[in-house]
């Protein structure tokens, strides 16, 4: 198949790996340095921006169509220019085109479903977003399942949890501390990029499907864990209210440090996924063996 990787980034670019052997890929980046990292994972690099029909133009056809593009961490309006606006453009830049895309699969986040009080969620779940950003994804859902539906594509959605990984494994954060409490729902970037791989070849019916590893872990014990792992202290802890008192995060910050919940795999799982990484503890194993040797075994900051 030909696949078209829109936004070809941490995730995207795992994901031209995982496909170039069997399928004719192309990812678009806007930048000359984003289309160099898609030409050294070893397919084709277009630039392009996504919100740009003119230059979505410069895309060749395509059955299979992934939308991971980012906002750059900017706020609500950013986001939705680039996951609402970006898409409708994308999709209807496809559609037209004579051959119409086949599949159409969404990147979008865990962060839709607000706060549970720790109780598990599913793709059944209502979403209950708690900032404008969120809100902006809830929406970009939408488009992703309605707007293609209408022009004859598969729309799908992978709701991805936090992404970690190669260059994300953000060891200090939990090391150094301190660590507020709550839940960590994380998938690895590779098994997040299997999953998409696995909604396009599989042709799977579900229009969403939450993307996370099998063991929501609580934050205080990960950061345990990983302490013992790597041979030092174990890092400092707070409690959520602590964290509020001290008025030292933002008003989106605080949203999102009280939304608590657990993500299920059992979909994904139950329609045949197969982990690489399961748990925190496989997908760890690399960073956890490169801290030690870096610091000579003993562990130690």
């Amino acid at each position: 198949m030909r696949v078209a990787i829109l936004g070809c980034g941490y995730v995207g670019l795992e994901l031209g790996r995982q496909l170039r052997d069997d399928h004719e890929v192309v990812g678009v980046r806007r930048s000359e340095s984003g289309c160099a990292a898609v030409e050294d994972a070893g397919f084709e690099a277009v630039r392009a921006d996504v919100t740009d029909p003119g230059e979505l133009s410069r895309v060749p056809d395509a059955d299979w169509v992934v939308f991971a593009a980012s906002s750059g961490g900017r706020g609500a309006e950013a986001a939705r220019e680039v996951y609402v606006e970006g898409q409708r453009v994308a999709i209807e830049t496809f559609a037209d085109r004579e051959t119409v895309p086949e599949r159409y699969v969404y990147t979008s986040s865990t962060g839709v479903y607000g706060d549970h009080g720790g109780d598990w969620v599913d793709e059944s779940t209502p979403l209950d977003p708690t900032t404008g950003k969120t809100e902006v994804l809830v929406e970009a859902e939408r488009v992703a399942r309605e707007a293609a539906r209408d022009r004859g594509i598969e729309g799908r959605v992978a709701r991805f949890a936090g992404l970690y990984g190669p260059e994300r494994y953000r060891l200090e954060r939990y090391l150094e501390g301190p660590v507020t409490a709550g839940y960590l729902n994380m998938v690895h970037r590779d098994d997040a990029a299997g999953a998409v791989r696995f909604l396009l070849e599989e042709g799977v019916d579900d229009e969403v499907l939450l993307v996370v590893d099998d063991e929501p872990v609580d934050k205080h014990a990960f950061a345990d864990w990983l302490a013992d792992r790597c041979g030092v202290d174990r890092p400092p802890k707070r409690t959520k209210q602590e964290r509020l008192e001290a008025g030292e995060l933002s008003a989106a910050a605080e949203r999102r440090i009280l939304t608590s919940k657990r993500c299920s795999n059992d979909r994904l799982r139950s329609l045949g996924y197969e982990f690489a990484y399961p748990t925190f503890r496989e997908g760890y194993r690399a960073a956890v063996e490169a801290y030690r040797a870096g610091t000579g075994g003993a562990g130690g900051r």
